[in-house]
């Protein structure tokens, strides 16, 4: 097995329909093409020797490295530090646009700043997963690598002739590697590109500057529309330019992370593709950035939501939980048995089963959006209510019975308390929007259906003799889920039963201010190995604290969880107990519960002054 980077040594770069994973040591080990869900061309974050990989690093030196995002975007800067000088690496990706094209360039500029070093450029990619063979031929201005389906174009940004020309050049193993030594004020690049019908060229630098000021002004542009003027600012931005760069701009899809296969526990199991777009993300997407301004995101967001509504409603069946950020619906989940997997960990799946698994909490997150979009001004159609109204009639004719939850357990199907309280939630902001627009709809069956849904929790998702609410029915097991119960309004924050559950996670789900979706002994799941903590949990319960009175200790437990962060404020699904990232990266889930909890947290600490 190869070494590998840690998950966190990561940074990420996009151009609003694909993206790049990038380590410290100038590695590109991850990227897709032309899509998210595209096949990968390098995939050496899921095997070193077989997935493929774009290396631009010091050779034969001593060093260290540090990343950062140069202020207000997502263009990454890697520094190489040696005794002997500083060289910089810039990695960015110029915006493709909203219509769907093959066309994406990344581009690599590096310089050095200080002294001189030896870097090594090295690019061996493989495509489509490492499965399909390449061609690769070699112009006197650059290189291509071809397959029947797809080509990539390695462009030369030429800033000095003696750089080009006195170097190491060799092709090895279907990839090129070119070492050369760079002196104080020198700089070079490549221009990466896919779908480039002309031949390489040599890129002029004067290009590749327009290039980086181009991204530069789009995203700081972009960033510049936020509302949100409250503390830890900083972070609340870094997180919505991450969620902006796992948006696919063509149809407004949020992917739920870049990558597939990473995973939750080093050896296990847990490996799953999260290339896809959720409804439950796209919904609590709404609310995240309609709390920072973004009400153009947040509408088109919707947009995509309601076509998913009305195509499901035509069938007159329910949602499916997830698709594909088009909206194809086929998600068929397959393991690539060739690659190893991050660190040994497989199996290496992509697609994903869970696409059919039934999540009653889904229409209470799309409701809800639709409720605070409206709030925001944000009305829609006619025939969007309609499709409303037919999801909510089945939702009437089928809330009481078994699924598969919120965490997509593989365990067989339960009474999840979550999904009655989420249908709870569909079914009263459906009533609401109905009053709130005059529209048309059954209220009375919706109210009764409501009443129901509030009625059975109580009564068989609180446990009397462990005072909590539970997972799901018929047993005492704590989930982390709940600790929304309070946000959505099903329970008033000081209200005893709620105190005492929220006593009980104290006790049994948080470790350290972090916390656990729930116990996996307690309550198998249907999948071998352990749980770290859940990312999206922990800033849940802080939002649990504060609401029901607790702000100092909610402030500490935001303020500890800052500190687990990557180094560029960026955020994966879980948190090992090392205090690593763990599962796919950067997720969209983590980065929006950051932001409405930073928003909601700051709120309430200034009305305490």
């Amino acid at each position: 097995m190869q070494s590998y980077p840690a998950v966190e040594d990561h940074g990420l770069i996009g151009d609003l329909q694909t993206a790049a994973l990038i380590t410290k040591d100038g590695t590109l080990d991850w990227f897709c093409a032309p899509r998210f869900d595209s096949p990968s061309i390098f995939g050496g974050l899921l095997d070193r020797r077989r997935g493929g990989y774009f290396q631009i690093s010091p050779d034969g030196v001593d060093y260290t490295s540090k990343q950062l995002y140069l202020p207000g975007t997502p263009i990454l800067i890697t520094r190489f530090m040696s005794a002997d000088g500083v060289g910089e690496l810039v990695d960015f990706m110029p915006v493709a646009g909203d219509r769907a094209t093959d066309h994406h360039r990344l581009v690599r500029m590096v310089r050095m700043v200080r002294g001189s070093m030896r870097l090594r450029l090295e690019c061996r990619p493989r495509f489509n997963y490492g499965r399909d063979r390449h061609e690769l031929e070699v112009h006197p201005t650059g290189t291509v690598f071809r397959t029947p389906g797809l080509s990539l174009t390695v462009h030369p940004i030429r800033y000095d002739e003696r750089i080009f020309e006195e170097h190491e050049r060799a092709r090895t193993e279907g990839g090129v590697h070119l070492v050369a030594t760079l002196h104080e004020g020198e700089a070079g690049g490549v221009v990466l590109e896919t779908g480039c019908p002309s031949p390489p060229r040599l890129c002029p630098p004067e290009e590749a500057r327009e290039l980086l000021e181009q991204t530069r002004d789009f995203w700081r542009a972009w960033v510049g529309r936020s509302c949100y003027r409250g503390r830890w600012r900083e972070m609340v931005e870094r997180s919505a330019m991450t969620l902006k760069l796992m948006t696919y701009a063509p149809t407004g899809a949020l992917i739920a992370a870049p990558t597939a296969g990473l995973p939750e526990q080093v050896g296990g199991e847990r490996n799953w593709d999260y290339r896809y777009t959720w409804i439950r993300d796209a919904s609590f997407s709404v609310h995240a950035l309609l709390s920072l301004g973004f009400t153009d995101e947040a509408w088109q967001y919707q947009c995509w939501v309601d076509d998913r509504i009305r195509e499901a409603g035509a069938r007159g069946a329910p949602l499916q939980i997830m698709y594909r950020i088009d909206g194809s619906p086929d998600l068929t989940e397959e393991v690539l048995d060739h690659l190893e997997g991050y660190r040994g960990s497989a199996p290496v799946r992509i697609g994903n089963g869970a696409a059919n698994q039934l999540q009653l909490d889904i229409y209470g997150e799309v409701l809800n959006a639709a409720y605070l979009a409206s709030e925001r001004g944000l009305k829609g159609s006619h025939e969007s209510w309609r499709n409303l109204i037919r999801i909510m009639d089945w939702l009437c004719a089928h809330w009481d019975q078994p699924d598969d939850g919120i965490w997509e357990t593989r365990a067989g199907r339960q009474d999840f308390t979550y999904g009655r309280l989420m249908s709870w939630v569909a079914l009263d902001r459906a009533v609401r929007l109905a009053h709130r627009h005059g529209r048309p709809a059954d209220l009375v069956r919706w109210r009764e259906a409501r009443n129901r849904i509030y009625d059975q929790i109580m009564a068989r998702g609180y446990d009397p003799a462990r005072a909590r609410f539970v997972q799901h029915y018929g047993t005492d097991v704590l989930d982390a889920s709940l600790l929304v119960m309070p946000s959505v309004g099903f329970v008033a924050p000081n209200d005893p039963m709620w105190q005492a559950t929220l006593r009980a996670m104290d006790a049994e789900l948080v470790s350290d201010s972090l916390v656990y979706r729930y116990d996996p002994a307690a309550t198998p799941d249907g999948l071998a190995g352990r749980e770290s903590t859940f990312t999206m949990c922990t800033f849940w319960y802080v939002q649990a604290l504060a609401e029901s009175g607790r702000l100092d200790d909610a402030q500490l437990t935001f303020e500890k969880m800052l500190t687990y962060s990557s180094q560029l404020g960026l955020y994966s699904e879980e948190i090992t107990p090392a205090g690593e990232q763990a599962g796919n990266f950067p997720q969209a889930f983590s980065h929006l519960s950051l932001i409405s909890t930073a928003a909601n947290l700051d709120r309430l600490l200034g009305d305490r002054g």
